[in-house]
């Protein structure tokens, strides 16, 4: 029972949820507005009926004219005036096998009837009366349907029908037929049925004698069934339609509002990454969008990780150098005395300063760079030409004995490599490269960047690749050294001039510019850092 009560309460809910779904009510509008628009039109049926008017009149008339000359050959004399012999008119009109549905009528030169086959007929149709019984619900739609878009619809499109048959008083339609023309009209018949008459003169020689009329009254009969007739595929087009939007609010409105409240959960907190598998393995925009969603919750909670293990890591390495001036001023008040104490304190004091100086102009420099990247546009640079626009603001220190000497190769051979990125960052990189190769260079040394043409499968790289002649890289620290504040330098380097910072925000600007960036050790001694771009 309570298994009942809970699907019968997941059924509600779901039925409150698709019809609220404004994506659904959009699919099932679109579904049925077309499906409407058919079943009005089968239901009006302004050119059926235009057609079966005029397939009518043109039937009755060929019946008419066979009927009026069988008239005059049998009915009527010349002799010494042409006249119609009643009783013969009467006795032929009986012969006639007319329809149930189609009345003849015979009349004379000043309109007495002379003779009706409704009344001259001597067939009796004998059947089995059918047991009595209330119309089916099938007829009663059908009709309630037919006579509601008749009324509704019809004044909207023009009666061709109407048109093809004209609407006439009986006496205007034997007014023609008695001047020797042929006449059809259509009207409402002394019993309240549509019916299409026609009227054509009976002739002895050219003189006319009388007048033949009939009259068809199944034409509405005929109409009403057709339009019966489509209820059942008419029922079928509108079950369809229902199926297929449902089926398109499953795969489509069920999906999103699925993707709406799982975005809804990570914003309040509830989870921390949306896991929508079924969604995600559609093959369709959908499932697209799932995984796009899915991806960028996993690179807002991963910058949101990195952020606070920033936040952690410039408090530790800010709390350094403050708890080392502290201690220097605890110390200094106790050896006033000693001025030899006091300058060594002094310099320790000074060297903290500059260590936080340093820090907090990188740590700025870092937090500025990742609005820099996302607010400043790309565009194409020549690689060669913008490397060694760079390496000649260095030509200043190789004057200097005491420092090394940067030079730069092109080994692309003019090949004119494009790269697409931002001159601000990129420019960055390789300045941190070289100023960090340069930290390491002794006095005397060489510094090299070179640019090469590289390849990763089908797509052409550039390679700016950085070497210098220092002590090289211990295997293990070859990936922890792009960490950010890691700082493990050899012994008699300057304390205080690196924050730690240059190498991490080197490989976080070539990532975000689609390449890589690695460290490795050379043969011959010393560090090599290889930056590869996609080239366009």
């Amino acid at each position: 029972m309570a298994r009942q009560d809970k699907s019968k309460r997941e059924f509600r809910e779901g039925s409150k949820r698709l019809v609220g779904s404004r994506i659904a009510r959009l699919i099932f509008a679109s579904n049925l507005a077309g499906l409407a628009i058919l079943i009005i039109g089968a239901m009006v049926l302004n050119e059926m009926r235009a057609s079966f008017v005029v397939a009518k009149k043109q039937d009755l008339i060929g019946q008419a004219q066979v009927f009026s000359n069988l008239l005059a050959e049998g009915a009527t004399f010349g002799q010494p005036q042409p006249v119609m012999d009643e009783e013969l008119a009467r006795a032929t009109l009986a012969d006639l096998s007319l329809p149930v549905s189609v009345r003849g009528k015979v009349y004379g030169p000043d309109v007495d009837l002379i003779g009706d086959s409704y009344f001259l007929s001597d067939r009796v149709i004998v059947s089995a009366l059918p047991p009595i019984q209330e119309p089916s619900q099938l007829s009663r739609w059908g009709r309630s349907l037919s006579e509601w878009a008749v009324s509704t619809f019809g004044a909207l499109v023009p009666n061709r029908g109407g048109d093809a048959v004209r609407t006439q008083t009986f006496e205007e339609e034997f007014a023609v037929a008695l001047d020797g023309g042929e006449a059809a009209s259509q009207r409402f018949n002394d019993r309240g049925q549509r019916i299409i008459s026609v009227s054509v003169p009976v002739q002895h020689v050219s003189a006319v004698v009388g007048v033949l009329t009939l009259e068809s009254n199944d034409i509405d009969d005929i109409i009403r069934a057709e339009r019966a007739a489509l209820i059942p595929f008419i029922g079928v087009a509108v079950l369809v339609a229902l199926i297929t939007s449902a089926l398109l609010t499953l795969g489509i409105a069920r999906p999103l509002r699925r993707l709406s409240r799982a975005a809804d959960d990570v914003r309040s907190g509830s989870t921390q990454q949306l896991d929508l598998p079924n969604i995600t393995r559609r093959r369709d925009e959908i499932g697209a969008l799932a995984s796009s969603m899915e991806a960028m919750t996993e690179a807002l909670f991963e910058r949101i990780t990195s952020n606070e293990r920033f936040a952690a890591d410039v408090a530790h390495e800010l709390k350094n150098p403050l708890t080392s001036i502290r201690s220097a001023v605890e110390t200094a008040e106790r050896v006033q005395d000693n001025p030899e104490a006091m300058q060594k304190l002094h310099k320790v004091i000074a060297q903290d300063v500059g260590r936080l100086d340093r820090l907090i102009t990188d740590i700025s420099n870092a937090s500025r760079l990742e609005a820099e990247i996302t607010r400043v546009p790309t565009e194409a640079l020549n690689i060669s030409r913008f490397v060694s626009d760079i390496v000649s603001t260095y030509e200043h220190i190789g004057l200097d004995e005491d420092m090394p000497s940067v030079a730069f190769d092109d080994q692309t051979m003019g090949a004119g490599l494009r790269v697409r990125g931002r001159e601000g960052p990129l420019g960055q990189v390789i300045r941190n490269l070289i100023d960090n190769a340069i930290s390491f260079s002794p006095r005397h040394g060489t510094v090299s960047v070179r640019i090469e043409q590289g390849r990763d499968g089908p797509q052409t790289t550039a390679r700016v690749i950085v070497e210098d002649e220092g002590p090289g890289i211990p295997d293990d620290k070859l990936e922890k050294i792009f960490d950010r504040f890691y700082t493990d330098r050899p012994k008699g380097s300057a304390f205080g001039k690196n924050s730690g910072l240059g190498l991490s925000i080197v490989r976080q600007i070539v990532t975000t510019h689609m390449g890589s960036v690695s460290a490795e050790n050379r043969a011959q001694g010393g560090a090599r850092f290889i930056v590869e771009l996609p080239a366009t």
